[in-house]
């Protein structure tokens, strides 16, 4: 053949196909066109055309659909060819296609209606407008009608085309949509200048415009808008009007959508004023504050009038923002002041400050003249007065006065080398820029000399002090002095000698007190300066020291009694032999017992306990006790090497002398064994227990008289595994029967493990109790091999596993049937699979009509018929299929089943007699079960014979038929409920002349 490269194509309409072909090149006299759905067939159109066509449109057609076309050319002498192709329409658009964000500014959603037809999938793409960078390109089942789409940019504009796919062939509709707009965050608005306002925003990627209004707040006007591209972030607004507020508003839009955006308020800068002074008022004490008033507006004036040079503010007053001046009252003389003005307009301020001037001075008050007891000097001293300084005068009655002249701040003058014992006359004036106040005037004399080198001590004496000077140089008439305890300043006596004295003992004095005694020399009317001295009287011992153990781990208490006399304090110290540190404490007089805590635990330590009074000191004897050990921390007990065997570890939380280890059986909580360890060794091992056991142990530190007991930790003694494991089959189940025997020692139980041989699946867990030496697994697979794995379990161990292997009892096949199909030598056999597993079949054909087994093969596990050849004919068989694992089997009953009989052959007749017609035939031996002879009257058809054979008999004489009778025979050999026929043979029995003849 000729070809006719039949092709199709829809031209674009999705409805139609349109056939091409090639006309042969011997011509055709037409064509016929025949369009079936693909698959089922089914004939949807047909058409013809004429000679010399080679198109033919198809219309009406579903769109998208696969179609099967066949055009068969009719050529001369009523010869065809034809050509089937399969050919698919275009698939139709999308309808009502829609792209909606919903608000989002992240995320888009695209719906539409399905168009005509069928189709394969839908392909989408997005893409973005600006850039027309492909986003995202994705293909859903055909029988979507919606896609949303994350992960989009906010405020920006997407085209969506989707396209319907049909085998290679799309149809696509598009649509344009934006984002929703993202709000710009973190607006600010702030001052550049007096004149201008900076804003700025973040996150301003997520609009296509951003939308700017400034209002200004005082004259409540638009002062400015502005509309600005995606990605600016900030805007400096000029030529604003001076301590202004005004409030920005921000919105973002993006195609149709508009987002109102924060807002934000702000001030510009005030001016600051000009030509700030201040100067005197028409009022004493009062200042007056002038300025001019700056451009803009404000809020108000702050008006600070600051005192001295560091300007510390002590006045604020507000007025209004047209006013030019303030005037301050009630000022402080002889002060220097200045003003600064500060302009508000919202949350800023703009100042200028003016230069200081200063209040008229007042005279000092308080004016003293003393000598504090030296006899060559004169202290002067005043109360402070506000100004910048002072003037001083001291003159001696009869002599020229000594001038001076001090700053601020000072309030006294020492007037040195002057004569002891002398009338002197002192005058003083403020000076406050420039302003002097009147003077102010006082008098006074000068002190005789002191006695000189004073001292006072106790000789190592606890009740009495000795004092002694040297006598001054200048004339006095005498000494006299005051004891006083100098703690409490209470007074002891008064001491009065002669100017001859320069010692004397003080006696029944307190232990331990500290003395002050103040001696001065009298001249006349006036008492030198005092000379005083102190000392302590000497301290005595504390008693009754002791150190006690309060239970606490690391802590000591100490105990003392209080001496006669005073104590300044009490000194602890207190130390180990085998520490090198020591702890060092001090007291207060009304403490008598102290508590060291955070000590070493189990050691020894010794106390002595110090009185200080002053620089003296008096201890007493040594104190020593020892500190609780501590109980050993993480006790635990683990297996040994052995099932007999315990180890017992710690850790040694410091301190003590040794350690006993006790073992208790832990039932019984006797002890069986005690073990003493020394200090250091953190770990014991225990040998000679019952394997499988439960013990509890607990351990003893000892320090000096002191024990603890550690926390009481439980283990175990591994178990002993079960020896004699076995496991064998149960026959009326598919079970196995574990049996094994108890190990010596103890267990809290069994934990057994099956696991299928071959098989991933988890291992199958059995517990069983301590006594147990049996158990059934029960509802396993038949013919299947386990691992059968045992443990004793004691406690959170287990012994070493013991392990055997079994398999359970193979399922018997079912629903066996043996069916003859129509054959004398074969025979078919075939049955269900059963669960489980198998080795193999073992199939056993038996043969009944000659009682010998007939035939055995052996099958794959598999294997479910078999068709058995070569039998005899006309012989019954009984088959039995046994599956068969390992040494075990499990055999299906019995069925049995007949091949058909050879049908007898040779087939004579003949009439030894006139009422007898005699058959005989040949037949294999073995052929057939029996043989049936029928005899029918040839010319009516009636059956007027029949009898039944053995399988022996060859032949059989029917007697009593009529004479010269037309007879038809045939003979049957039968097996079961099968047999086969000779062809019906005719003969004549004789006539009754022939027989007399």
């Amino acid at each position: 053949g000729t070809l006719l490269n039949v092709s199709a194509s829809d031209r674009g309409r999705p409805d139609s196909l349109l056939l091409s072909w090639d006309e042969p090149e011997e011509g055709a006299k037409g064509y016929l066109l025949t369009l079936s759905s693909l698959g089922s067939g089914v004939l949807l159109q047909n058409g013809s055309a004429g000679p010399n066509t080679t198109s033919f449109w198809f219309h009406g057609l579903t769109p998208g659909t696969h179609y099967e076309v066949e055009v068969t050319a009719t050529l001369a002498c009523m010869e065809t060819i034809s050509q089937t192709i399969t050919a698919q329409t275009s698939p139709s658009p999308v309808r009502n296609l829609s792209l909606s964000s919903g608000g989002s500014s992240a995320s888009l959603r695209a719906a539409w209606a399905h168009g005509a037809g069928q189709r394969d999938a839908y392909s989408l793409a997005l893409y973005h407008s600006d850039s027309q960078a492909l986003v995202r390109n994705t293909t859903i089942p055909p029988s979507a009608s919606t896609f949303l789409f994350h992960g989009l940019l906010a405020g920006s504009e997407y085209a969506l085309k989707v396209s319907t796919l049909a085998g290679s062939s799309r149809a696509s509709t598009s649509v344009h949509q934006w984002t929703a707009p993202s709000i710009p965050t973190q607006l600010r608005l702030s001052p550049g200048s007096s004149t201008s306002l900076v804003a700025s925003w973040a996150d301003a990627a997520g609009a296509a415009w951003l939308h700017l209004e400034l209002h200004n707040l005082l004259t409540q006007t638009v002062t400015t808008t502005l509309s600005a591209r995606r990605g600016l972030t900030s805007y400096t607004f000029q030529h604003l009007h001076p301590g202004t507020q005004y409030w920005l508003g921000l919105s973002a839009t993006a195609g149709s959508y508009t987002a109102v955006g924060p807002n934000a308020t702000a001030w510009t800068y005030p001016l600051s004023p000009d030509n700030v002074t201040l100067s005197s008022a028409d009022e004493q004490s009062s200042l007056q504050a002038r300025w001019s008033i700056p451009g803009g507006h404000r809020d108000f004036y702050l008006v600070t009038l600051r005192e001295g040079e560091d300007g510390v503010p002590t006045r604020n007053i507000s007025v209004g923002g047209d006013n030019g001046h303030v005037t301050f009252h009630g000022l402080s003389p002889g002060r220097q002041y200045s003003v600064q003005v500060t302009v508000v307009a919202g949350p800023y301020q703009a100042s200028a400050s003016s230069t200081p001037a200063w209040t008229e001075p007042l005279a000092p008050s308080g004016v003293s003249l003393a000598s504090q007891g030296s006899p060559h000097s004169l202290l002067a001293s005043w109360e402070e007065a506000v100004g910048e300084g002072y003037l001083l005068a001291l003159s001696p009655a009869g002599r020229p006065a000594k001038n001076s002249s001090l700053l601020r701040g000072v309030t006294s003058f020492t007037y040195e080398g002057l004569h002891p014992g002398t009338l002197y006359t002192f005058e003083v004036s403020t000076v406050a820029g420039p302003y002097t106040s009147s003077p102010q005037c006082i008098s006074n004399w000068t002190y005789p000399l002191p006695p000189e080198q004073l001292t006072i001590s106790n000789g190592g004496h606890s009740t009495s002090l000795q004092a002694s000077w040297r006598a001054a140089s200048s004339g006095s008439t005498g000494y006299t002095g005051t004891l006083l305890e100098t703690k409490s300043q209470k007074w002891v006596r008064n001491v009065t000698v002669g100017n001859d004295w320069t010692n004397v003992t003080l006696e029944d004095l307190v232990p331990g007190r500290q003395y002050t005694l103040e001696v001065a020399a009298v001249a006349g009317p006036y008492r030198s300066p005092v000379q005083s001295a102190t000392d302590w009287t000497y301290p005595l011992a504390p008693a009754g020291v002791t150190l006690t153990n309060t239970r606490r781990p690391m802590g000591l208490s100490a105990f003392w009694d209080k001496a006669a006399g005073d104590v300044d304090q009490f000194h602890l110290q207190l130390y180990s032999k085998s520490h090198a540190a020591q702890r060092n404490i001090s007291v207060g007089p009304n403490t008598h017992n102290f508590t060291f805590l955070g000590l070493s635990p189990g050691t020894q330590y010794f106390l002595k306990v110090t009185v200080l009074s002053g620089p003296y000191r008096s201890s007493s004897h040594f104190a020593t006790e020892w500190t609780y050990p501590l109980s050993l921390a993480n006790v635990s007990v683990q297996p040994g090497r052995t099932p007999q065997e315990l180890r017992v570890s710690w850790v040694e939380s410091g301190g003590g002398r040794d350690h006993l280890v006790q073992l208790s059986v832990a039932e019984s909580l006797s002890i069986i064994r005690n073990v003493s360890v020394p200090r250091g060794v953190t770990q014991l091992d225990l040998e000679g227990l019952v394997p499988g056991s439960r013990y509890r142990v607990e351990i003893i530190s000892q320090a000096g008289p002191h024990r603890i007991s550690s926390q009481t930790a439980i283990g175990y003694t591994v178990p002993l595994p079960p020896r004699s494991l076995s496991a064998s089959p149960v026959s009326i189940a598919w079970a196995l029967a574990v049996h094994w025997e108890a190990a010596p020692g103890q267990r809290d139980g069994y934990l057994l493990s099956v696991i299928e041989e071959g098989s991933s699946a988890p291992p199958r867990n059995l517990e069983a109790g301590q006594d147990s030496t049996n158990v059934t697994v029960p509802q396993l697979e038949p013919g299947t091999c386990y691992l059968v794995g045992i443990w004793a379990v004691a406690g959170p161990y287990r012994s070493l596993p013991k392990n055997v292997t079994s398999c359970t009892v193979p399922a018997a096949p079912t629903n066996l049937s043996l069916t003859n199909p129509g054959s004398s030598s074969e025979l078919f056999t075939s049955w269900n699979k059963p669960p489980g597993r198998r080795d193999h079949y073992r199939l056993t054909l038996y043969s009944l009509s000659t009682l010998s087994r007939g035939q055995v093969q052996t099958l794959s596990p598999e294997a479910q018929n078999i068709t058995w050849t070569q039998l005899e004919a006309g012989s019954r068989f009984a088959v039995q299929v046994t599956a068969v694992k390992g040494s075990l089997e499990a055999s299906s009953i019995n069925v049995t089943q007949w091949t058909y009989p050879l049908a007898p052959a040779n087939l004579t007749l003949g009439s030894p007699l006139a009422s007898a017609l005699g058959a005989s035939w040949a037949a294999a031996e073995g052929g057939a079960e029996g043989f049936v002879v029928d005899v029918y009257d040839a010319a009516s058809g009636t059956h007027v014979g029949h009898t039944v054979l053995g399988s022996n008999a060859r032949g059989h004489i029917f007697r009593s038929l009529s004479p010269g009778t037309l007879y038809s025979v045939a003979v049957r050999a039968t097996a079961g409920p099968f047999h086969a026929s000779t062809p019906n043979l005719t003969h004549c029995t004789r006539e009754y002349d022939a027989l007399l003849a």
